[in-house]
């Protein structure tokens, strides 16, 4: 910014959090520390991510569609080309920007965007631009005992064994503070950029007994009613409109009152509050160092999720094996050598690091109140994110609202803008597609009137936001069309009486699917079986 000095940048991802989860966005969880950024800063009431962890970390990272750069759907081989489950190289990183530009970089948390979890490879944190790196390269893990745990390229799990008091969400905020601190003191002459990116409140539910403690009856009240409330917070807050109605809940899910092992239900739901409680007593960290080091005023702060909250089951009869070997997110036993209990038994309170468990979808429900649907879907409630901007030096609308909708490609666009990076045409021997967001740097001065359409796909489901129109398809249903100004909880499809805009929306997605790479759900499940029978006849050979 011309006549200023540049800005350092924090962005802070969390992991499975739905819309209305934390106190400033009408949800139960206290979370003074990002209420007190949201009040002194911007919050956003329609900001979408791409409702997948691995898909939404490589377009936020890059600002391209993830389908744009080898991740269509998770780090797993779902080929042909363009879904090679790897951070391509025909992609820029927002690090890769700013060290261009004079910027020291840092990353604390969790990646999942390289395919290789061990060796290190072209898809790692060190070598797409971030000079310092401590975190997990998989996506998900007991928080006692994290697989994948590194220190730039070195294995580091040992450290999670050696310290009884180990607890991945405070090690990735004090490790996020500590290069805050170390940067003052080393590299003052510099800004910075710190992604910190954690697995909190994805499951396994593992948290402190005492944050646990904190939440002890307050969702006994159960899920319909709580839907409810927070609608009502929301509403209040100025975040959504009066006329939007709840939308109903999930028909797998009984009401609360007819609902059996009651205990257990509010315990899960005790857990994953404390889950998001402890990151935030992190975040507070966090801040402390920006205050210590005097860098608060000047710092960016960029706070969302990855996905609407998660309905994924972890069922009793679940085999272990397929967690702790074939997808190496469990362990079979503790630090101290105790059998992990993995899936939902009832009979077992979540909690402990013995425990390997998940909230169940009533609970989801909740946590993306007052919308419809989960990760893995389109419509808003698994792409409806908070979205908290805060920058005392370059925020004017300080404790505002901000209804314009966007996406997560716009991160890399603002970051550009106000730093005054180049976001290149080549990169590394690489042609670079066009960061494909726009600057949200606007906003911060003046609301905005509109912006181009957003896209999105995810495993077939898709949708398309034109001005106040969503098309939207949970696959392989048909298109669905809502008008989202007066119908943002999606409770009416107006598709039957509006089939020209239908036709005109479906063109537009379609022209943004073969330009962005896209491939048809169809030939991924194609390609899947294929594979999946090659390697039964391979077995059986």
């Amino acid at each position: 910014m011309t006549g200023q000095q540049r800005p350092n940048v924090i962005v802070i991802l969390n992991d499975d959090m739905g819309y209305s989860d934390i106190g400033c966005y009408g949800g139960e969880v206290e979370t003074p520390n990002l209420d007190t950024l949201a009040l002194n800063g911007l919050r956003y009431s329609q900001f979408y991510n791409t409702a997948r962890c691995s898909p939404s970390r490589a377009s936020l990272l890059t600002g391209l569609h993830p389908h744009q750069t080898g991740i269509g759907v998770l780090t797993y081989d779902m080929g042909p080309e363009g879904y090679v489950g790897n951070l391509s190289r025909n992609s820029v990183t927002i690090p890769e920007v700013l060290k261009g530009s004079g910027y020291r970089t840092y990353m604390s948390g969790k990646w999942h965007i390289a395919a290789s979890l061990y060796e290190p490879s072209d898809a790692w944190p060190t070598r797409r631009g971030f000079d310092e790196f401590y975190g997990t390269i998989i996506g998900a893990g007991s928080f006692f005992h994290p697989n994948t745990l590194t220190r730039g390229e070195e294995n580091v799990e040992h450290e999670a064994e050696e310290d009884p008091e180990f607890f991945y969400t405070d090690t990735i905020s004090d490790q996020a503070a500590d290069y805050i601190r170390t940067h003052n003191a080393e590299h003052s002459n510099a800004p910075f950029f710190l992604y910190t990116a954690y697995t909190a409140p994805h499951w396994p539910l593992h948290a402190h007994p005492e944050d646990i403690a904190k939440y002890k009856g307050r969702f006994d009240a159960g899920w319909d009613t709580l839907r409810q409330e927070r609608l009502d917070r929301l509403v209040r807050a100025g975040i959504l409109d009066a006329s939007w109605k709840l939308s109903d809940r999930d028909p797998s899910q009984p009401p609360f009152e007819d609902a059996t092992d009651k205990e257990w239900l509010t315990r899960c739901m005790e857990v994953y509050a404390a889950q998001i409680d402890r990151m935030d007593q992190g975040i507070g960290r966090i801040l402390d160092a920006l205050e210590e080091t005097s860098q608060l005023d000047n710092t960016l702060i960029v706070f969302l999720s990855d996905n609407g909250g998660c309905a994924e089951d972890i069922p009793e009869d679940v085999p272990p094996e397929q967690l702790v070997e074939a997808l190496d997110i469990a362990r079979y036993k503790t630090r101290d050598g105790r059998p992990v209990r993995i899936g939902n038994d009832r009979s077992v309170m979540p909690g402990p690091e013995d425990t390997y468990q998940s909230y169940e979808t009533a609970w989801a429900n909740l946590s993306n109140a007052p919308f419809r649907l989960y990760k893995h879907w389109i419509h808003e409630g698994g792409i409806s994110t908070p979205l908290i901007m805060h920058w005392p030096a370059g925020i004017e609308r300080t404790g505002d609202i901000n209804h314009c909708p966007g996406q997560l490609t716009d991160i890399m666009a603002t970051i550009v803008d106000v730093t005054g990076a180049t976001y290149p045409e080549h990169f590394a021997d690489h042609a670079i597609p066009p960061c494909e967001g726009e600057s949200m740097a606007p906003d911060f001065v003046a609301p905005r009137d509109g912006r181009a359409p957003l896209f999105w796909e995810h495993e077939g489901n898709a949708g398309v936001r034109d001005g106040n129109w969503k098309l939207v398809r949970k696959y392989p249903g048909d298109w669905e069309l809502y008008d989202m100004v007066k119908d943002r909880t999606e409770l009416t499809d107006l598709a039957p009486q509006h089939p020209d805009r239908v036709r005109d929306m479906i063109a537009m997605y379609d022209a943004w699917a073969a330009r962005c790479g896209v491939i048809a759900r169809e030939k991924i499940l194609k390609i899947m079986a294929d594979k999946n029978e090659n390697a039964f006849w391979e077995k059986e050979g």
